[in-house]
C-alpha cells in the first residue's frame, strides 16, 4: 500500500441522491461507526411517504444490534456470501474500512456491481444536501461534535448530526433536522474525511495516530492539509493554537487563502482563553475576541479542561462560521450536558464512583486521568485502561505509561485487538511495566481487572475505566462486583 492513500474506495467520485436508494444494506451494521448510518436512511421518507428498506450483517447480536431492529432494519447473524446474493438488484452496500476485502458479503457485491459507499459517503448521501460542520482531530471529536449539535439546536439551528455516541439529553448518535447543516464526526483514520466539504470544518489537534494508514506524522498531516482544502468557499476552519499541527494547519490554510480562526490560550489566537477554573466543582474560562476585544464567560457542565477548549471551538464555529451572535455562542455550549461514554458516570457501589470513558490514545488517556485527579476529592483515583490495537500499543507503549502515572492505582487490561493481528510480544504488559512512580498491574484477563479492583478501591474512590476495545461491556459486572464486595460471575 502507498501510506496516506485509500486504494479501496474512490472519494472523488460523485454521490448519488437520497431519494434513489430503494434498498441499502449495511455489513457489520451493528458497528458504532454504523448503526447511526443505518437509522438515518430508516428515517428517511420520500415526498409519498415511502421507505428506504435497510438491511444489515453482524458477526453477533448485541445492544447496538437490536436498537437498530427495533428502528425497523432487518439483521441477520453472520456474514456469508448467500447474503450480498440475496440482495436485489440496484442495492446500496455500505461498509467501513475495518471490513476486510475478503468478507464474504464485499466480494459478492463486488461481483455483482452493486454500488459500495464507504460509511463515510453513505453519511453525506444520507444528509441530503445539508451544509456540514465537520469535527476532526486525534482528541476530542464526538465531544465536540456532540457540544456542536447541542449549542446549535440552543441557538434554534436545529442541525442533523452523526456522531460517536449517544448525545446526553438527546438520546440518539445521529437524528435528522428541519434546519439547513448537519454536524458530523468525521474519521482521519482512513483519510475519508474529504467527503465532506464542509461550510465549517474543526480541527482539535493533529498527533501521531493511525500510522498503520498514514505511515508518519508528515502524511498525515498533508491529509489535513487536503481536507482543509475541501472546505466550501467562504466557509471556516476553526483550528486549536495551542496544539502544535493544528496550529501548523491553521497557518498553512491561510496562506492558501482558506478562512481561519483558532482558539488557543496565548495572544496570537483570534479566541483567547484566560481566568479559567477547573473544577472540582466547576468549570469556566473568561472567553477574549482578539479582533474586538469583547468578552464573555463561558462555562460547560462536564469536567475537564480540555472541554473548555471544545466548547471553545464550538463557540468559534457557531459565532465565525454561522454567523451566531458572541455572546449566544458562547451561552449555548454551556447547554451541553453529556455524551455517552465521555466521563460517564456508571454507578456508584459502596460509595466508589465508576467512570466509562473512551480515551483510547495517550492524549486521551491522560486528560482523563487529569481530570479525575482533579475530581477525586479525598479519596484514591485507580485507571483502568484497555489497549486497542497492537500497533499503536507497541508504538505509544510509553506516552501510554507516563499518561497513566497519575492515578493512584494504574491497571492495564490486554490489549483489544479490533482488525488487527497480534504481535508477538506486544500485550498491556509493555505498558504495565513502564509505568512508574504508582501502583502498576497487568491484568490480562477480565477476572483479574476486576479482582485487581476489588482490592485497591474503597469508598469515596474514583474508578476510570478507559477504551475503545470490550472493557465498557464488563462495567456492569464491575459495578456489581464493588457492591457485593467479591467476583459477580459472568
Amino acid at each position: 500500500m502507498v501510506f496516506g492513500r485509500n486504494d479501496r474506495f474512490d472519494f472523488s467520485v460523485p454521490l448519488p441522491h437520497l431519494a434513489d436508494a430503494t434498498h441499502v444494506h449495511f455489513i457489520a451494521i451493528g458497528g458504532s461507526g454504523m448503526v447511526g448510518i443505518a437509522k438515518l436512511f430508516l428515517g428517511y421518507r420520500r415526498p409519498d411517504g415511502s421507505a428506504i428498506t435497510v438491511t444489515g450483517s453482524d458477526r453477533a447480536e448485541s445492544e447496538r444490534v437490536s436498537d437498530v431492529r427495533e428502528h425497523g432494519a432487518t439483521v441477520t447473524i453472520g456474514q456469508s456470501a448467500q447474503t450480498a446474493r440475496d440482495l436485489p438488484d440496484g442495492a446500496w452496500v455500505v461498509v467501513s474500512t475495518a471490513i476486510r476485502e475478503d468478507n464474504p458479503e464485499l466480494q459478492v457485491a463486488r461481483e455483482r456491481g452493486l454500488l459500495i459507499l464507504h460509511r463515510s459517503q453513505a453519511i453525506v448521501v444520507a444528509m441530503d444536501g445539508r451544509a456540514a460542520i465537520a469535527v476532526t482531530g486525534t482528541n476530542g471529536k464526538t465531544t465536540t461534535s456532540s457540544m456542536a449539535t447541542v449549542a446549535m439546536r440552543a441557538c434554534g439551528l436545529d442541525p442533523s448530526f452523526i456522531t460517536g455516541a449517544a448525545i446526553g439529553g438527546i438520546g440518539a448518535s445521529s437524528g435528522a433536522g428541519q434546519g439547513d447543516y448537519y454536524v458530523a464526526e468525521v474519521d482521519e483514520s482512513d483519510g475519508s474525511f474529504v467527503v465532506y466539504h464542509p461550510k465549517v470544518a474543526i480541527v482539535t489537534s493533529i498527533r501521531e495516530d493511525h500510522l498503520d494508514f498514514w505511515g508518519d506524522l508528515d502524511t498525515m498531516f498533508d491529509g489535513y492539509v487536503s481536507f482543509a482544502e475541501t472546505i466550501q468557499a467562504g466557509g471556516l476552519l476553526a483550528a486549536c493554537a495551542d496544539e502544535v499541527g493544528s496550529a501548523r494547519l491553521a497557518q498553512v490554510a491561510r496562506d492558501r487563502g482558506i478562512r481561519t480562526a483558532t482558539y488557543g490560550h496565548g495572544a496570537e489566537a483570534d479566541l483567547q482563553l484566560t481566568q479559567e477554573l477547573l473544577g472540582p466543582k466547576e468549570w469556566a474560562a473568561t472567553v477574549r475576541f482578539a479582533d474586538t476585544g469583547e468578552e464573555h464567560r463561558m462555562s460547560v457542565q462536564i469536567p475537564g479542561a480540555v472541554n473548555l477548549m471544545n466548547a471553545a471551538s464550538v463557540v468559534l464555529a457557531l459565532s465565525e462560521g454561522l454567523g451566531v451572535a458572541r455572546d449566544r455562542a458562547v451561552w449555548a455550549v454551556g447547554e451541553f450536558t453529556s455524551v455517552k461514554r465521555r466521563f460517564e458516570l456508571r454507578g456508584t457501589p459502596r460509595g466508589i464512583r465508576v467512570i466509562d470513558d473512551y480515551a483510547h490514545n495517550a492524549d486521551k488517556v491522560a486528560a482523563l486521568v487529569q481530570t479525575g485527579v482533579a475530581t477525586k476529592g479525598d479519596g484514591k483515583v485507580i485507571a483502568v485502561f484497555q489497549p486497542h490495537l497492537f500497533t499503536r500499543t507497541q508504538r505509544f507503549a510509553q506516552e501510554f505509561a507516563d499518561a497513566m502515572a497519575p492515578a493512584d492505582v494504574a491497571i492495564v487490561m490486554d490489549v483489544a485487538p479490533s482488525r488487527e493481528d497480534p504481535i508477538p510480544g506486544v500485550t498491556g504488559a509493555v505498558i504495565a511495566d513502564r509505568i512508574v512512580g504508582t501502583t502498576a498491574l497487568y491484568t490480562p484477563t477480565d477476572d483479574a481487572t476486576i479482582e485487581a479492583i476489588l482490592e485497591h478501591a474503597a469508598p469515596g474512590d474514583l474508578v476510570l475505566l478507559a477504551g475503545s476495545g470490550y472493557v465498557t461491556t464488563i462495567v456492569p459486572r464491575i459495578v456489581a462486583s464493588l457492591e457485593s464486595g467479591h467476583l459477580e460471575p459472568v
